[in-house]
Order: C-alpha cells, then sequence, then structure tokens
C-alpha cells in the first residue's frame, strides 16, 4: 500500500521584533502540541498525552512563543519538573526576571514509585515531579531528527551534586537492517553514551560535590550559561540536535520525560523547537519582507524556498513542482524556473517571485506551490506553500485643519496616515520632511498647504491642510501730516477695532524710539517711517505710515559717466532741489560751492565722491562711485591681447591673412600629398577657391576652411595637367585677401 503525505508551510519572517519575555499558552491538547506545534514535515502524529493523560489541562507543559534573543527558539513546547507558565516576577513557572536562584512548583514533591517511569528512573531512583509526553508516529523517510534546549535553575551550585534534574527522550520501535528500538534514550551528550544533565553538560567546573560521571565536566561546549532575566533558569544548555535512523512508514512511539532528582526543589525544563520533529522531505516555504505571505504589486517579491535533508545533499537533485491558485503566471507574475536542480553539496535553493504590476484592480490572487517527491517507501510526500499578491494598498491620510486667531503668527499643521506599507515619507508643499510642521499666518494667506505621503511601495497620497485665520483685530486707518522741512510739525494717527479687551498702542519713528505714552495719536514728529503696533488679549498686528517732508533739500549727483580708463576726467552735474548752497568732495577734501555748476575731475582710480546739499539748517547728501578700470585689447586673437584688461579701448592688433600654396599635386593613392593641401593658411578665417582647367572648366570649388580638391571630378581621376586656382581669404579683423597661380597635377 502506498499513502500520500502532504505538508503546509508558513512563512518565515525576515523582521526582528522588539525583545520580550516568552509567553505560554497552556490551553492546548497533548495532541495540539505534538501535532500542531511539535511536528514537522514527514511524520504523522497520534495517540499524543501528556502524564498518561490525553486531555492533560496544566501548568507542567504549553506552548511558548519568544521574540528575543536569549534563546534561539521562537517557539515550541516547553515543558518541566515544575511549572511553566507564571506572571513575570512570580513563582511556580520558567518566566523571568532571573530574581532567584530557587525556584520551583508550589505544591509538589511527590516522590516517584518504580512503575511511574521505569526509564527515568535507571537514572536514579529518587526522583519527583516527574513530566512525561509520549505520542506515537510514522515517519516518511528513513531518519527522524528534532532540536532542543535544556535549562535548570540547579546550574550552576549543584554541578557534581546528587541533586541533578533528569530527563530522556526514549524511542520504541523497529530498527533500519534488523531488531528494535526498545525505550532506547536519545538524551545523551553528543558522541558518548552519557545523559543529559546538569552533571553533564556544564561550565566545567564542580561546585556541588564529586557525583560527577567520568567525562562529565568535559563538555561545555555544549553549555550556554544563564540566558538572560527573561528566563528563571541559572543555565541552559546550547541548542541540540538528536537525529536517529527509522524505517519509513513504521510506526513508533516517542516518549519525552523530565524530572527532579534528589528532592522537589530546583525545577528544570526542556524546550522542544516548533516543526523540529521532522522526517526527510523536500520542503517549500515563503519568505518576504512583510513576514507574512503576501506580496504587493510593484512594490514586494517573495522568495520560495526549497529545502531537502541534508543527509540527501551529497548528490544532485531535480525537482518539479506544480503551481496553482488563481493567479496566472506571465501575466500576475513573472514566469518562474520549472524545473528546478539541487547542486551537490546544496540543501536548500530560493526562486522569486516578483508580482506584476498592472494597474488593474482585482482583489487577492494566490500562488501555490506545489512539491511531490516519492519516497524509499515509495510514498509521495506533498509539501506545498502559498504566496497572496494584493493590489497596490491605499494611503488614507487624516489632517488637522487648524484655526489661527491672529495672523502674522505661525501654527502647526499635522497629518497621520495609515493603509499603504509602512513605513511612510512626507513631501510638505513648505519643503518639510515630518509628519508636522509649522507654517506662518499672514492676512493674505496661504491658507491651503499640501502634503504628499509616500509609503514603502512608493504609492503617493496627496491631502490638504486648511488654515482657518479667525482674526479679528484689524488697523483701520493710518493718517499722516506732512513735517516742514527740518522741523518737527509732523502728525500720525492709528484707528483699530474687533480687539479683545483694552488695547495697547505703541508708534516707533525713525529714530527706532517707541512712543510709551499709549497713544493713538502723535504730533510734533519729523518726516520718515512711522510704525504703529496695536496689541489685544489675542494678537499683535502692525502697520507702518510714511510722513513726507515739505521743500527738504534733496542732494542729486548727474555723472556724465560711471567708469573710464585710466586717466578719465568725469563731468558731475548737480541736479539737487530745494537748496541754496552746495559741499562737494570729489577725492581730495570737501569744497562748498554756491551755483549748480558741473564739477571736472581727472581719476586715476577708482573714488567715491559726495555733494551736500544746504537749505537753512537742513541737509541731505548724495553719493556716487566713479570706477576706473584698466582699458587695453580684449580680444584673445589680436596681437596686442591684454588678459588684464576689463575694458575694450579698440587698440586690437590682428595679424594679417596668409594663403601659400603648392605648384605640385600628386594624387597617386600612396598617402603623400593626394590632396591639393594649402601649405600656409594663417590667420584666415573664411576661404573660397575655384580650380580650373586649362579650357577654364571647373574642376573643383568649395568655401570651406580646410576642405581640399582629391583630384577627382565626379569620381573620376583627372587628367595630368597644368591647372589654373583661384581664391579670396578673409582675416581676423576682416581684411580680404586675393589671388591666383598655376600649379601642376602628376600621378
Amino acid at each position: 500500500m502506498r499513502n500520500i503525505f502532504a505538508t503546509f508551510f508558513s512563512t518565515v519572517a525576515f523582521f526582528s521584533v522588539a525583545l520580550a519575555q516568552p509567553t505560554v499558552d497552556l490551553s492546548l491538547t497533548p495532541t495540539q502540541l505534538v501535532q500542531d506545534v511539535l511536528a514537522g514535515p514527514g511524520v504523522q502524529i497520534s495517540n499524543a498525552k501528556f502524564n498518561d493523560n490525553a486531555n492533560y489541562s496544566g501548568n507542567r507543559i504549553g506552548k511558548f512563543t519568544y521574540t528575543g534573543t536569549q534563546i534561539s527558539f521562537p517557539a515550541g513546547i516547553v515543558m518541566g519538573s515544575g511549572g511553566v507558565s507564571n506572571p513575570a516576577g512570580t513563582g511556580g513557572g520558567m518566566i523571568g526576571p532571573n530574581n532567584s536562584g530557587s525556584y520551583n512548583l508550589a505544591g509538589t514533591g511527590s516522590a516517584i514509585t518504580n512503575n511511574q517511569d521505569a526509564q527515568l528512573q535507571t537514572y536514579s531512583s529518587n526522583i519527583y515531579d516527574i513530566g512525561r509526553l509520549e505520542f506515537d508516529f510514522i515517519p516518511v523517510g528513513n531518519k527522524v531528527s528534532f532540536e532542543f534546549i535544556f535549562g535548570s535553575d540547579e546550574y550552576n551550585e549543584f554541578v557534581c551534586s546528587s541533586f541533578y534534574d533528569v530527563f530522556g527522550f526514549f524511542v520504541t520501535g523497529p530498527k533500519p537492517g534488523g531488531g528494535n528500538y526498545t525505550n532506547q534514550n536519545l538524551a545523551l551528550v553528543p558522541n558518548t553514551t552519557l545523559p543529559i544533565t546538569i552533571n553533564t553538560i556544564n561550565n566545567g567546573s564542580s561546585a556541588g560535590g564529586s557525583s560527577c560521571p567520568s567525562g562529565g565536566l568535559a563538555n561545555s561546549q555544549y553549555f550556554a550559561g544563564a540566558p538572560g532575566n527573561h528566563f528563571q533558569m541559572d543555565g541552559a544548555t546550547k541548542a541540540l540536535t538528536i537525529e536517529f535512523n527509522v524505517v519509513c512508514g513504521e510506526t513508533y512511539h516517542f516518549k519525552f520525560a523530565i524530572a527532579d532528582v534528589g528532592d522537589a526543589n530546583y525545577d528544570s525544563w526542556v524546550f522542544l523547537k516548533a516543526g523540529s520533529f521532522s522526517s526527510e522531505a523536500v520542503q517549500v516555504s515563503v519568505a518576504t519582507v512583510s513576514g507574512d505571505n503576501t506580496v504587493i504589486e510593484g512594490c514586494s517579491q517573495a522568495d520560495i524556498i526549497f529545502t531537502r535533508p541534508k543527509e540527501q545533499s551529497d548528490t544532485a537533485m531535480t525537482v518539479i513542482y506544480e503551481l496553482g491558485g488563481n493567479a496566472i503566471e506571465g501575466v500576475d507574475y513573472e514566469a518562474l524556473p520549472n524545473p528546478i536542480q539541487f547542486e551537490a553539496g546544496k540543501d536548500s535553493l530560493t526562486i522569486s517571485l516578483i508580482p506584476i504590476k498592472d494597474g488593474v484592480t482585482e482583489g487577492v490572487d494566490s500562488v501555490i506551490i506545489t512539491t511531490k517527491v516519492i519516497n524509499q517507501c515509495g510514498d509521495t510526500i506533498i509539501s506545498q506553500g502559498t504566496i497572496y499578491i494584493l493590489d497596490s494598498l491605499d494611503i488614507f491620510t487624516t489632517v488637522n485643519n487648524p484655526i489661527a486667531y491672529c495672523a502674522n503668527d505661525s501654527i502647526q499643521i499635522t497629518v497621520s496616515a495609515s493603509g499603504g506599507v509602512p513605513p511612510f515619507t512626507y513631501q510638505w508643499s513648505n519643503g518639510a520632511t515630518t509628519s508636522s510642521t509649522y507654517v506662518p499666518v499672514g492676512l493674505t494667506g496661504p491658507y491651503d498647504h499640501y502634503i504628499t505621503v509616500t509609503d514603502a511601495c512608493d504609492v503617493k497620497h496627496k491631502d490638504t491642510v486648511h488654515v482657518t485665520l479667525q482674526q479679528s483685530l484689524k488697523i483701520d486707518t493710518l493718517i499722516a501730516g506732512a513735517s516742514e522741512s527740518c522741523k518737527n510739525t509732523g502728525f500720525a494717527s492709528g484707528y483699530a477695532s474687533g480687539f479683545s479687551g483694552t488695547p495697547e498702542y505703541t508708534w516707533i519713528g525713525p529714530k527706532n524710539d517707541p512712543d510709551t505714552t499709549n497713544l493713538k495719536n502723535i504730533s510734533d514728529v519729523g518726516s520718515g517711517w512711522y510704525y504703529f503696533t496695536v496689541k489685544d488679549n489675542q494678537c499683535s498686528i502692525t502697520d507702518s505710515v510714511f510722513i513726507e517732508a515739505i521743500n527738504a533739500p534733496q542732494a542729486i549727483i548727474s555723472p556724465d559717466k560711471t567708469d573710464g580708463c585710466n586717466p578719465t576726467t568725469f563731468n558731475l552735474g548737480n541736479e539737487s532741489t530745494n537748496a541754496t548752497s552746495y559741499i562737494w568732495n570729489t577725492g581730495s577734501g570737501y569744497y562748498a560751492v554756491s551755483n549748480k555748476n558741473v564739477q571736472a575731475v581727472e581719476l586715476t582710480s577708482t573714488k567715491t565722491v559726495y555733494l551736500i546739499a544746504t537749505n537753512g539748517t537742513c541737509s541731505d547728501t548724495a553719493k556716487v562711485t566713479l570706477s576706473i578700470v584698466n582699458c587695453g585689447c580684449t580680444d584673445a586673437t589680436a596681437i596686442n591681447f591684454d588678459a588684464n584688461a576689463t575694458k575694450d579701448d579698440g587698440s586690437c592688433i590682428y595679424h594679417g591673412p596668409e594663403v601659400v600654396l603648392p605648384n605640385v599635386f600628386t594624387p597617386n593613392g600612396d598617402n603623400g600629398n593626394d590632396t591639393y593641401q594649402f601649405i600656409a593658411q594663417n590667420y584666415v578665417v573664411e576661404i573660397e577657391y575655384w580650380i580650373f582647367n586649362r579650357w577654364g572648366n571647373v574642376m573643383f570649388h568649395t568655401n570651406q576652411l580646410n576642405t581640399y580638391w582629391d583630384g577627382k571630378v565626379n569620381g573620376i581621376n583627372a587628367s595630368e595637367g597644368v591647372y589654373f586656382i583661384k581664391w579670396t581669404a578673409k582675416g581676423l579683423n576682416d581684411e580680404q585677401i586675393e589671388g591666383h597661380t598655376f600649379f601642376h597635377l602628376f600621378r
């Protein structure tokens, strides 16, 4: 009879989670613990029980989950000689912090009689608090393996004492090649016949006596020490793997057993890794960035991982897999290689499933990967993994739309994002890149601010934050009266409305002197800008007004030019108004004049000149900078080019054009003198020439520089003889020359 065994695998996460203490679920039955937690691919489980009870419910065994790093198993079964679950920091379990060196399960301590577990009592007749998990299994391959960690609160103070908690893994069933396992203990120190206890795997030092067996202190390479504050145990082994040979298709009985030795105190625990109790089969698992078995179009991909037992990795192996589900290969995801080839020496290989972004809303598509392998018994072993392809996920945003009660203030705007694929990035219209930012509030806006949220899949969502300005305070009117020149006869008045409470008024004039009298009106002030501020209980606003000056002198300099070569004479006009006298400073000190006559000044270096226009006690000052620059020829092609000159003075001198022609031309294909090339063509920017035969026919014509006759007319070699050339050329300074001559063509 041939059987079909099916295994289905969940995902392998690519991410880590924050460290946390272990949790223990005590609600599972022994069958659920073995079949749903411990068992991996290639085994059929039946008849599970704990302490002879198929419906056991208590604190001696449970499913643990752990997201930290103090032991290497993220999940599995934990069973102990004491309790396994307890609120953190309390007695009766293995959950830390490790704040006591003598944890034990309260209310236990009964001695075990011989008929309760003969196998454990072969190691000590003085045992207590037994915990025993048993089940039957049928393997699909020729080997079975599992992983475990042993931990105890008896480390390290009772090493080599008579208090050493004991455990064993006992198998019963047929051996390959003949004979049977009969309650054979597999929990042995690697490469020895020593059962694993604190007296055989430890830190290599005796602390509690001299009861260690021979070689008991020589196995510290398997000891991990105290895990840390997430666990109560004071020491633990490293993760160990047990593997044993079986006959595929046969039924075996397995027993995990643990008990206290010597007394009922100081508990111990065995951790069995989830999914590790397995037999040989090719397995399929799925790994995604999100940590589950979903991928998103145009964003993420899934790794499909095929593994085979290490024992089979010495030879190459071809695996043909089947693709199912409603997703279409080549339409919903890129084509996959099939079959796949395990290379010799490799026990795993990975292919990537890449979703195709088609922009069509389709709902969830599924891809089911199935492998079928026939084992040595002729049974078909099926392993299957599923990937779900999702459309791009929408991003949803919530914004705060705040209310501002005062213009010229700043206010916080915020956005929160959900949906999509985190993490999110943010881009505000003001350039900010966080989920909140501050924006100014002005009387005239802007009141709308734009946010673009982008998720890890580069999906973008735009939203708008609207700021509402509810300011009631405003300056209605500013009135200004002019001041006579050089006299403080001006005035200003300000009028405001919409204030809350009693308003405060402040004027600041040209000298930045505040008026502290808290008046709306000011008088007897001079010309200039005045700033009027009104402040109430909520807000402060400012506006400004200019008080003109009547008949104030204004100094104005009107030069005929502002730069020149060294030396240059500048003529400075005086176009001042409302002035009766003038003071000049043209670079050699101040001097007074009574008229507006033009002032001539010759400069050899850059100077700033000043003019003071006066009318009585009032004056105004003007200034202008006159620059002296380096003049010369600025054309780099000229003979007298001056690299230091910044202004061209028209003095450039250029080479005249020069053309020298050969009198012999030999276009015979020997790469020497094969074109009628000019001997010299110096300082020429344009040229045009014609070549004629003796009868006056044009053989060649061009107006391109460095373009020459190859001795052919319409692709046919011209005959030997005398030819005539006529040319015109233009030089760098537009000088034009022309000439003509004869030359001989020989082949």
